[in-house]
């Protein structure tokens, strides 16, 4: 029962950033654009965040420097993509090499430093319920407001007139068009909008979760947010139940390291990215009229082929 609740306690903050990265994703591809390098975005989020809490010892600035570093790197994004009309696909891979390349050469003074960053709220008497108090009321502010944001998203996406007209962009972005709404503009802005929460992401895994800077500590977790926006059939809501999934099998690994029990130690840090390979499998399977995917994401749009 104890390694349960140890188990069920730690699993919000493994879902959390996957959650964060996979809402940015789902932005961006409502929009219509098909977005491959949150796995950039998160790296460069996380090094910023590190760099600035440290350089100010406030881990409120070093958040706000990952969102404003995963903007940026989806601005890039958004120009190659949105104005240009780059191949995404491509360019989501550029921004996957580039934040690799940027943070490793920034990063290397930094490596092993302990960072300030965000710890468990104490929530009084909540704290001390049993099983509800460590899983629900034990965990860090970003964290509440990572499935808060979820909840948000969802929300205006799906229940306001502002919500409606995002949406119509990435199905029929010539309708959009010929009702009074600038796709281009629409489409970048939801770059930039996506990549700020795939670089809070990033900052979540630095000052919430592992409290300090080392290369790689992405580790694929922007791959895992691709295949969540799949599993969530793009729809914010159902993303956080998978998020939930994602981050539990996740925080089983240190859990079952530290009861010392003989497994394959190697199998059990695949089993994410094995979780991620069967839920693209079996949403390959699934009949495309069930399909929630945006009818137009992955194609650039300019003005003068509407139709």
């Amino acid at each position: 029962m104890e390694f349960i609740i140890y188990w069920l306690s730690a699993t919000p903050s493994y879902a959390a950033p996957l959650l964060l990265a996979a809402l940015g994703l789902i932005i961006n591809e409502r929009a219509g654009v098909l977005n491959l390098g949150a796995e950039g975005m998160m790296a460069c989020g996380a090094l910023a965040g590190a760099l600035v809490s440290l350089a100010f010892s406030s881990p409120l600035l070093g958040i706000a420097a990952a969102v404003i570093s995963g903007a940026t790197m989806a601005a890039i994004f958004g120009g190659l993509t949105v104005v240009l009309r780059c191949d995404q696909v491509v360019s989501g891979l550029i921004l996957v090499a580039l934040g690799a390349g940027v943070t490793g050469l920034l990063g290397r003074d930094i490596v092993g430093q302990t960072l300030p960053g965000f710890r468990e709220v104490d929530l009084w008497f909540l704290s001390d319920l049993p099983v509800v108090g460590p899983v629900i009321f034990q965990q860090n502010t970003l964290t509440y407001l990572s499935f808060l944001f979820a909840v948000l998203v969802w929300w205006w996406m799906y229940r306001s007139v502002s919500g409606l007209r995002f949406r119509a962009v990435g199905e029929s972005p010539s309708t959009a068009d010929a009702n009074g709404i600038n796709v281009i503009a629409a489409r970048f802005l939801a770059v930039v909008v996506g990549g700020a929460f795939c670089g809070l992401a990033g900052g979540y895994l630095a000052l919430a979760s592992s409290f300090i800077w080392v290369e790689g500590m992405v580790a694929g977790r922007g791959w895992i947010a691709i295949g969540l926006v799949i599993f969530a059939r793009w729809n914010p809501r159902q993303a956080i139940l998978g998020a939930l999934l994602f981050g539990a099998i996740e925080a089983l690994i240190p859990r079952v390291q530290a009861t010392g029990m003989d497994v394959p130690i190697y199998l059990m840090m695949m089993l994410p990215y094995l979780t991620t390979l069967g839920v693209l499998v079996v949403a390959s399977k699934f009949d495309e009229k069930r399909s929630q995917e945006p009818a137009n994401l992955g194609i650039p749009y300019a003005r003068q082929d509407r139709h």
